[in-house]
């Protein structure tokens, strides 16, 4: 367009050339101006209503379509336009509010309107008043002109201003400042005068107060105090201008720049309007400025940086003023009227020259009746601009612009040929878009690059391969920039669109398929894989789309970490299209995340076990910029064990060798079944299997059960028993060392209660592990043979005792009688008949092996618990035929029952005499005193047992006293409380005149009476026989009748 008008002044310029004509220097000022000014856009057009006024023209205004010029001579001339004229109405001037582009002619002439010269005048519609200013300010009646009303004190006024809001009117006179107010008719009401520094050269109406263009300042006058606040001093070259703007604001005039301040005289940032030339008049029109200038009017854009839009050149300009819908131009005698050019066409325009940001601001201004028009040209706008920017260079900003477009995701992606994107859901995409490739400035190559490279040397067009390749590589990176962050903005509302869309087909599945099989139903996927999208669910492909893009885009940027989290977090990643990406780019730790948030778990922890196995290589085949260790497939499959607890411990194995303690707490922290990952550890790793059932253990001995405590002692015992057989082998074998493999076993031994120690007790070797043998035999409650073992086979005599105690306190020893002491006397037994314990103990052990094994050669091993019930009773038949189970009692007899027919060798070296003088004077009060006196031999003396015999005794006497003294205690307690009850017994009653039965409601008077126990009640004796017998009688026919 520019270069339109350059070519429509250059051929007025040619047609004018001639030196003689006199219109030339003028042309080539106008030449020079157009060419040196950077015009947007037609936004005004210019038309003229008056030519060849007879009288020079000194003030103009407009009321309706008709326009009133006051003229030098003092008259007002009213003129109509010529489509008036020919319209038959009288009243041509309430026919319209509005001026017409056409020719206005004289309609009538109102001589003597002033005496002098009018110096402004104006039309006060609201009051359908006009104020003219000459020598004064006067009033007259619209539409007639009637006789004016005068303010007298006006006299002299140089400038007002007109507040149509409030009906106030200031103006300037001289040093002061008046305020008047509208009274309702034509008449004023003087409201303040204040006087000012200098004379006023400009003023106007800022809010509540009134900004004033003194002489070499501008100031904020108080209409209310007359309080004076200095703004800023004016131009030097030009007078001072206020101008109001709609919004409130005023622009104030320092020479060719506007100034933009609030109505406190504060500046507004970014508020500088830079004309060409000072400007002598401003007239504002959203959203537009237009400022007469000494050679022309120049229109400025009121949006910053407030860029030149239009200029006209006219000769000889006067004033300009507003109109309803145009401005007034007034030359000498002539008037033009710039007319704003429809929006539409001005958009139209704008967007087709590549002045996107006006024609959007532009948008803005249409009326709301035409959103649904407004809103599809800001999107074909932004559409346009976006395109414009990215072919050249912006992609950020060209991004924005297609957010702000709403324009679907699959057009902007149309623009990167190196995103992959699903080609079904491609296919079923329609075009939605408007065909913006019919613009010649859309193509791939700008045409102003073209321009510049056919106007550039040849030398610049050759450039190197290496600049090339760099400057594409960063044109992409920042192309793929822009778009992630497009795709990001467009994110959140599509991903929600979709997560909704599956919402509400879950619901319409719950309710539409209520009723159908569940083998017939159509299979849902989890919330996070979406390898199959349904194709009738759009918004879920449109996310598809975006995501795929989306993490494309960050992987080709180099943002694996971005891609990351966007894999781990809620996504619609393509698996088919992102898989393949990932593995051609050896993206790792992406398509782990990939795997891992589409639920495709075996697929995952292969690839992880492959990652951890290429980690430990020592030449591995790509250089891993992650570390992967075995502990990352570990925490993989922790949050599968609840789940999938066969694949956990399918892969728990590829770990179990390089990370066991963690690979055991896996399954402990898991909740999987103990019995499930103790048949598999048994298969896979039995060496693992001891270490798992002891932290089993060790969490919750309640928790683990008896066949998985009996497979835990059954490890240690064939651990043992290995070494033990390679001991032997070799000759080593030596009862008294304890391994930490055997300590382990005698503990667990100790410490388990719920395996089965029969069991373990064939498998032990009868001439080693005595020790093992004996815990064995006690947890059988074979006591006798366990304390054979520790005295006799073990020679450890405190073991023995620490045996004794330990039943003692566990209360097992119980059921061979009802004193506490039984398990002493029988390692006193032993002690005193070494040679008879020691000759039948392994006729014993052998009967009982013997025994077990035929109660348990039936039975399987999941029925060893039943079976084992039985063996309590056995074992005691057995005991019971040699005659040494100790009864329940002591006899009364001289003769213990642990006494045999065999006599004791009294004297001889055999008998462990100082052993069984240390067990009864260390556990005397544990020790049945009566029947511990019956074992011992008749030949000790009382000096050894004085140890023993000492503390019993004192005890017993202690005992005897303490009874005695609860026995008075006792008795003098029950002396009291028969007291007691004595005196309670005991009641007074009185007997009185008038006193009455409560049965009769007689007096009672001497007749024998009775008392209840309630102590109140008093009724004859008599009474209360008969009331027994009633009650008696009643009884016995109620049960006759039932």
């Amino acid at each position: 367009m520019d270069m339109l008008r350059s070519v429509d002044i250059t051929a007025t310029f040619v047609t004018w050339r001639n030196p003689s004509c006199r219109h030339s220097k003028i042309l080539l000022q106008i030449l020079h101006v157009v060419k040196n000014t950077n015009m947007v856009h037609t936004a005004y057009d210019s038309i003229e209503l008056l030519n060849d006024c007879p009288k020079k023209i000194n003030a103009v205004e407009h009321y309706g379509s008709a326009l009133l010029v006051a003229c030098c001579d003092g008259s007002l001339r009213i003129y109509g336009s010529e489509s008036g004229n020919r319209d038959p109405s009288s009243n041509r001037l309430s026919q319209t509010l509005e001026l017409n582009k056409d020719l206005y002619v004289l309609e009538r002439t109102v001589n003597g309107f002033s005496k002098k010269q009018l110096l402004a005048m104006e039309v006060l519609a609201s009051k359908q008043l006009l104020l003219s200013l000459s020598e004064s300010i006067a009033l007259h009646r619209l539409p007639n002109f009637d006789a004016p009303a005068v303010i007298s004190k006006a006299k002299g006024a140089n400038v007002y201003s007109w507040d149509d809001r409030r009906g106030f009117l200031c103006f300037a006179r001289q040093k002061r400042v008046c305020i008047f107010r509208h009274d309702g008719g034509r008449g004023f009401v003087e409201v303040k005068e204040f006087g000012v520094p200098d004379t006023v050269k400009s003023m106007s109406w800022c809010g509540e107060n009134i900004c004033l263009g003194i002489r070499r300042e501008y100031a904020i006058l108080n209409a209310i105090n007359g309080a004076l606040s200095e703004i800023f001093p004016s131009g030097r070259i030009a007078p001072p201008l206020v101008v109001s703007l709609p919004s409130g604001e005023i622009l104030l005039g320092k020479d060719n720049i506007g100034v933009l301040v609030d109505q406190n005289g504060k500046l507004l940032p970014e508020g500088r309007i830079c004309w060409s030339e000072a400007p002598t008049a401003v007239v504002i029109r959203s959203p537009y400025a237009i400022a007469l200038l000494p050679k022309h009017i120049e229109i400025r854009s009121l949006r910053v940086p407030y860029p030149l839009i239009q200029t006209i050149v006219l000769r000889n300009v006067r004033s300009i003023q507003q109109g309803n819908n145009a401005v007034i131009v007034t030359l000498e005698k002539s008037i033009y009227g710039l007319f704003p050019v429809p929006l539409g066409a001005q958009i139209v325009h704008l967007t087709a020259s590549g002045n996107f940001e006006e024609a959007l601001v532009l948008c803005k201004l249409l009326p709301p009746e035409d959103s649904s028009l407004r809103a599809s040209k800001e999107q074909s706008i932004h559409i346009r601009y976006a395109h414009y920017l990215f072919e050249n260079g912006s992609y950020e900003e060209s991004m924005e612009h297609f957010v702000a477009s709403q324009v679907e995701i699959t057009h902007v992606l149309s623009l990167y040929p190196s995103i992959v994107l699903p080609k079904s859901l491609m296919d079923a995409e329609p075009e939605k878009n408007v065909d913006i490739h019919r613009e010649p400035y859309l193509s791939r190559t700008s045409s102003c690059i073209s321009e510049d490279m056919d106007s550039s040397p040849t030398s610049q067009l050759l450039e190197s391969d290496e600049s090339l390749a760099l400057d594409s590589k960063k044109m992409s990176h920042n192309t793929l920039m822009a778009l992630i962050k497009f795709l990001q903005k467009k994110r959140s509302n599509i991903v929600g669109k979709a997560a909704a869309e599956s919402t509400d087909e879950v619901i319409s599945d719950a309710f539409g398929h209520a009723f159908v099989s569940q083998g017939s139903s159509r299979s849902k996927k989890s919330s996070k894989g979406r390898v199959n999208i349904p194709t009738d669910s759009g918004a879920r492909d449109m996310a598809t789309i975006l995501d795929t893009s989306l993490m494309q885009a960050l992987l080709l940027t180099g943002q694996a970490a971005g891609a990351v989290d966007l894999l781990k977090g809620f996504n619609y990643c393509d698996v088919k299209i992102c898989e393949e990406i990932l593995k051609k780019g050896n993206h790792d730790a992406c398509l782990l995340e990939l795997y891992k948030c589409n639920s495709m778990h075996h697929e995952a922890l292969i690839l992880l076990h492959q990652l951890v196995e290429d980690a430990k290589s020592d030449e591995p085949k790509s250089i891993l910029p992650q570390k992967f260790k075995p502990e990352m497939i570990i925490d993989y499959l922790k949050p599968l064990c609840g789940s999938d607890p066969m694949l956990v411990l399918e892969f728990s194995t590829l770990v179990l060798e390089s990370c066991p303690t963690q690979t055991i707490d896996l399954f402990l922290s898991g909740n999987i079944p103990a019995d499930l990952v103790n048949s598999y550890l048994k298969q896979h790793a039995p060496s693992l299997q001891a270490t798992y059932l002891e932290l089993m253990l060790s969490m919750n001995e309640n928790g683990i059960s008896q066949n998985l405590q009996n497979e835990m002692v059954q490890i240690y015992l064939s651990e043992v028993l290995d070494w033990y057989a390679e001991l032997t082998a070799q000759k080593k074998w030596d009862e008294k060392a304890y391994p930490p493999t055997r300590k382990k076993l005698i503990s667990a031994l100790e410490g388990i209660s719920e395996y089965n120690p029969d069991i373990m007790l064939k498998r032990i070797p009868s001439d080693a592990l005595y020790e093992e043998r004996a815990i064995l035999l006690g947890k059988m409650n074979q006591h006798e043979l366990a304390l054979s073992i520790y005295i006799h086979k073990l020679h450890l005599p405190e073991r023995a005792l620490s045996y004794c105690d330990r039943v003692y306190n566990t209360g097992h020893h119980q059921q061979y009688g009802k004193a506490q002491g039984n398990i002493y006397l029988i390692l006193l037994q032993i002690y005193l008949n070494p040679r008879k314990t020691t000759k039948t103990f392994e006729k014993k052990t052998t009967n009982l092996v013997s025994s077990s094994s035929s109660s348990n050669s039936k039975s399987g091993w999941s029925t060893l618990k039943t079976k084992g019930r039985g063996l309590g009773k056995k074992i005691a038949q057995i005991e019971g035929a040699e005659g040494t189970i100790i009864n329940e009692s002591i006899p009364d007899s001289g003769k213990s029952d642990f006494e045999t027919d065999d006599p004791v060798e009294e004297g001889s070296s055999t008998i462990m005499l100082d052993e069984v003088l240390d067990v009864l004077s260390q556990r005397w009060d544990r020790v049945h005193g009566a029947k511990a006196l019956r074992l011992l031999p008749r030949e000790i003396k009382l000096q050894k047992l004085l140890p023993f015999l000492g503390p019993l005794l004192r005890k017993t006497s202690e005992a005897c006293r303490n009874f005695s003294v609860i026995k008075s205690l006792r008795q003098c307690e029950s002396l009291q409380v028969k007291d007691e009850l004595y005196i309670q017994r005991k009641v007074e009653l009185k007997i009185t005149a008038d006193s009455v039965c409560s049965l009769c409601n007689k007096k009672i008077g001497t007749s024998v009476f009775a008392v209840y126990p309630n102590k109140n009640t008093i009724v004859h004796f008599v009474c209360f026989r008969d009331a027994q017998n009633s009650k008696v009688t009643r009884k016995g026919s109620f049960l006759r009748r039932r």
